[in-house]
């Protein structure tokens, strides 16, 4: 007896990525308004587009927060920002040792990726001295891929930081064009394209994402995804808002795990051979279905946040085995 298998409309979807064709508009916003019964078809259609591309490997990542607030720039969902109200320790870079030590804590975590980041407008040459060396010493004694995210760049300063050892730079656009300057008015959008385009001639893999939760529509979300397929971003962190109190944004919370999910199922269709990573707010938002979102997803962060927590690493590697997934350990 022949067995016919339906195609669902989200299957279809997941054909046109595995081809290279962009959902439309409408397309991305039918994801986003999937009707909640029908999110276990959407999100086996997006596992078909991450299965081909990334198998069942999970990369992990670990960050550091290597330089706490004293920032001068308004972003309204950052806790480190001039306006933030928030109680965070705040503190200078960190010293060369410790952002060591912040490595060899992402190797016994089983972290193929440790990123370095550091609150402020950009980096001083100062700061940049004690990554780079930082930097050149990891590089010289671990098998680990290194991720920067010092804010807003130069040439010269991006040309240093691949010069050292830096493997990739994160510069999140954070939310679409339109909606930008209601979250931030001391930069622009462009200046953060142009950081990311800075990074990527200079050699260094594109890293850049966004945080989702920040009364954008439905359709700016759309724009943003849109928006980091032409980047050509090799690593997408997906943010949920994680309303911090203190911040503008401390009453701004209206996501519910299931929306969670089917924004990095948009995310997997629009971008299918990139790197989703859900990032910020992933314990918040997606709570008791967290492991629903690696079946979009193929990357999280383990340990904590830049001033959140998060849960404990051990639970991570539990849910990607308990998941039938694997660890995928860094291959440089």
């Amino acid at each position: 007896m022949h067995v016919i298998e339906l195609r669902s409309e989200w299957d279809v979807y997941a054909e046109k990525a595995l081809r290279g064709e962009r959902l439309t508009t409408g397309e991305g916003l039918a994801v986003l308004g999937a009707d909640d019964g029908e999110l276990l078809p959407l999100l086996h259609a997006a596992y078909k587009v991450r299965k081909t591309y990334f198998g069942r490997k999970v990369k992990l990542n670990l960050i550091i927060n290597a330089k706490s607030g004293l920032c001068p720039e308004d972003c309204g969902y950052c806790s480190q920002s001039i306006v933030s109200k928030a109680g965070i320790a705040k503190y200078p870079l960190l010293e060369k040792d410790v952002l060591v030590d912040g490595a060899r804590k992402a190797m016994e975590l089983k972290a193929g990726t440790y990123c370095i980041v550091a609150s402020g407008r950009g980096p001083t040459n100062r700061e940049l001295d004690q990554v780079v060396e930082a930097v050149k010493e990891i590089k010289a004694t671990m098998p680990m891929k290194l991720c920067a995210c010092l804010g807003l760049l130069s040439d010269e300063q991006a040309a240093r930081l691949k010069e050292a050892g830096v493997d990739r730079y994160n510069h999140n656009l954070n939310t679409s064009a339109g909606h930008f300057a209601t979250i931030t008015s001391t930069h622009t959008y462009d200046d953060r394209v142009h950081t990311v385009e800075k990074a990527k001639a200079a050699g260094m893999s594109p890293c850049s994402g966004c945080i989702v939760g920040m009364g954008e529509s439905d359709t700016e979300i759309v724009e943003i995804a849109y928006a980091l397929r032409e980047l050509d971003a090799d690593s997408i962190p997906i943010n949920f808002l994680n309303p911090i109190p203190g911040t503008p944004l401390e009453h701004s919370y209206t996501l519910n795990p299931r929306k969670c999910l089917k924004v990095l199922a948009l995310f997997r269709f629009l971008c299918p051979t990139k790197e989703i990573r859900i990032s910020g707010g992933r314990e918040l938002n997606l709570r008791s279905l967290q492991p629903f979102g690696l079946y979009a997803a193929n990357s999280i962060f383990v340990g904590d946040y830049l001033t959140t927590e998060g849960q404990e690493a051990s639970a991570d590697h539990r849910m990607i085995e308990d998941l039938g997934f694997e660890i995928e350990r860094c291959a440089l």
